[in-house]
């Protein structure tokens, strides 16, 4: 809800009018008698209600789930690359818990810039800094782990991370999107 807009449940002069000049996500608001979260384009995030009570249990969400559809994503794609699909899988599980903490980490101090910087709605070159972003600090940690569990060197563990990274950079962003047009947009970013 925009900083401009009443609150759902303060009345002024023009609501009296015969003519209602509510939006949908106005009248779902007031109707339902909770906010409904904005999501990216300014619309009402498709869930119609606010799920989550804090940004931890959010982020904590965000984040499981995106780890879950990761390690399903670089097992098939390690294993296609030639690698053993027991060694693919190891890959996964440890890329996703190492992704795992570093999301909490990483989305906890974005977001604290986020409000503090005064940047809403976030627009593509947020979102897209976000991503790079993440996607380096994770890549710094998980070289050595591949290095090792692929039992290659460090320079073949970075071209594997190098193909990763490409499609986790578009499954990150594409994720992100679907996450915040379902559930609405953090907290911070409206």
């Amino acid at each position: 809800m925009s900083a401009n807009a009443p609150h759902p449940t303060e009345t002024t002069e023009s609501s009296e009018s015969s003519e209602s000049t509510e939006s949908p996500s106005d009248a779902a608001t007031a109707a339902s008698g909770r906010e409904v979260p904005m999501a990216p384009g300014g619309r009402p995030a498709l869930i119609g209600r606010r799920v989550f009570r804090t940004p931890t249990v959010r982020r904590i969400v965000y984040a499981v789930v995106f780890e879950a559809f990761a390690i399903l994503f670089a097992t098939v794609i390690l294993t296609l690359m030639g690698n053993p699909p027991g060694a693919s899988a190891a890959v996964g599980v440890v890329s996703s818990v190492v992704a795992l903490i570093w999301n909490m980490v990483f989305n906890t101090l974005f977001e604290r810039w986020e409000r503090r910087s005064g940047h809403t709605g976030r627009p593509l070159w947020v979102r897209l800094t976000h991503t790079v972003l993440f996607e380096a600090g994770l890549l710094v940690f998980l070289v050595p782990a591949v290095a090792l569990l692929l039992q290659v060197n460090l320079w073949e563990a970075f071209l594997y991370e190098a193909a990763l990274l490409v499609f986790f950079l578009i499954y990150n962003a594409v994720y992100a999107w679907c996450f915040d047009r379902v559930f609405g947009l953090p907290d911070s970013a409206q």
